[in-house]
């Protein structure tokens, strides 16, 4: 486009040089064209917007539907997810023959103009030269000017066709590279080396940053002592999750503060509070690759026998040695595991982590009965001489917890030990009565 830009100044400069009257008549002409590919133009890019918009719903609707699809053919719901389909693509098919029949007359169009550019050049020069005020040869010239100076429209023409291609499927691009940037950590040195595992909550206030007049975490103030389990209970939207999310500074606290070992974290990077914890989380993760590699992830030194301990204290140990190839075996779509199999190796995976703090998200939750039982027993032992954060659904799971802290609406409304928390008879005593009685 610089090039044909380049060309077509060039040739103007060259026509009014030679015949300014002769040139007039050809820019006329060309700026008719400018003004028609200007209207089409306008016209066209909301289809070019609309093409990329529903081009970006129809991949997301059909990953949706794809990842769900035992769902949708249990529910009979086939013919359904079809028509919706259908709909959709018919909404991008309108889209995309609109803009590309609208993009597709651009170049044509300009080569219509151009060839009108050699009629008006070649009457209007005849015309003068019988008058006997230019020569044959300024028309000789000008016919040559005109095919220059109309051959880069075309180009310029199809670079705009390009141009609302990319600027339409850009748009994305741009939102995700005007979001916040995080804040610059290199100031932030605060390092703790012998970790105790205190960590106390004063006042903290929290809202997500796309919806800060909802205030999930409103006034939240705990104190956990070095090795304490600490389990975090109440109704689903109470903050549970949302908590830990700001203990591990996924999110940044509105206000107050978080201290581990008396240092606050907001004075930590990022990467050094991770550093602090491993985690289980109800959603459980595996890569393709060997056992070894999932359990040992991103972690060096770890020797066979720390693995074959920690999975035998997860009790998965004997599902590993029936596979082809023990810890050498790839995990893939070839290899039949359960969820409660995955589960119990993401434990394994934080017992050979082996950092000082843990944080365990419904780490149960896909685990049977029986193995629910060997699972906690592995995680108390995981628990030992670590200040452990527990979110628990089934209150069965969190008796033995040192702490237990409830939240509703973002506040907590009681804390205490089972016992205590039963023998006051509130919020707590109901929830976990509601539990026992749907049990039985």
């Amino acid at each position: 486009m610089i090039s044909a830009g380049t060309q077509f100044i060039g040739c103007l400069i060259m026509m009014f040089v030679t015949e300014w009257r002769m040139a007039l008549a050809a820019v006329a002409v060309t700026l008719a064209g400018f003004l028609i590919m200007a209207l089409v133009k306008l016209r066209s890019q909301k289809y070019f917007r609309a093409r990329q918009e529903n081009l970006s719903t129809l991949n997301g609707y059909i990953e949706e539907m794809y990842s769900g699809h035992d769902v949708v053919r249990l529910s009979r719901a086939n013919d359904q997810v079809k028509q919706t389909f259908g709909g959709m693509n018919a909404v991008l098919y309108d889209a995309e023959w609109r803009s590309q029949f609208l993009s597709g007359i651009m170049q044509p169009l300009m080569t219509i103009i151009g060839n009108l550019g050699y009629v008006v050049v070649c009457v209007l020069g005849s015309a003068l030269a019988m008058s006997g005020e230019i020569t044959f040869g300024v028309i000789v010239a000008f016919i040559l000017y005109v095919r220059l100076f109309t051959s880069p429209l075309s180009t310029l023409a199809q670079g705009m066709t390009q141009m609302q291609t990319a600027a339409a499927a850009g748009d994305h691009i741009f939102d995700f590279l005007h979001e916040e940037e995080m804040s610059d950590e290199r100031g932030k040195s605060a390092v703790l080396t012998d970790v105790k595992g205190e960590v106390e909550f004063e006042h903290v206030r929290f809202s997500y940053p796309n919806n800060p007049d909802k205030i999930i975490i409103k006034d939240f103030s705990a104190h956990i002592r070095p090795g304490q389990k600490v389990a975090i209970v109440g109704p689903t939207g109470a903050g549970k999750t949302t908590m830990v999310n700001l203990l591990m500074r996924f999110f940044e606290i509105n206000s107050g503060s978080i201290k581990i070992d008396g240092v606050p974290t907001s004075e930590m990077s990022r990467e050094s509070v991770h550093d602090l914890f491993s985690m289980v989380l109800q959603d459980t993760w595996l890569f393709e690759g060997t056992v070894r590699e999932n359990l040992v992830y991103n972690k060096t030194g770890v020797t066979d026998r720390q693995l074959e301990e920690a999975c035998r204290a997860c009790g998965i140990y004997h599902f590993i040695e029936t596979l082809p190839r023990g810890f050498d075996t790839v995990l893939n779509d070839s290899i039949a595991i359960s969820a409660g199999q995955k589960q119990l190796l993401t434990i394994a995976r934080a017992m050979i982590q082996g950092n000082p703090m843990l944080i365990l998200d419904e780490a149960t939750s896909s685990v049977d009965t029986r193995t629910e039982l060997i699972t906690q027993k592995a995680m108390d032992r995981l628990m030992e001489h670590r200040t452990s954060f527990v979110i628990a659904h089934r209150l069965s799971t969190i008796k033995n917890a040192d702490l237990i802290l409830v939240l509703k609406d973002g506040d907590i409304i009681e804390q205490g030990t089972h016992e205590q928390l039963l023998a006051r008879g509130g919020f707590y005593a109901d929830l976990y009565n509601s539990q026992f009685e749907k049990a039985s």
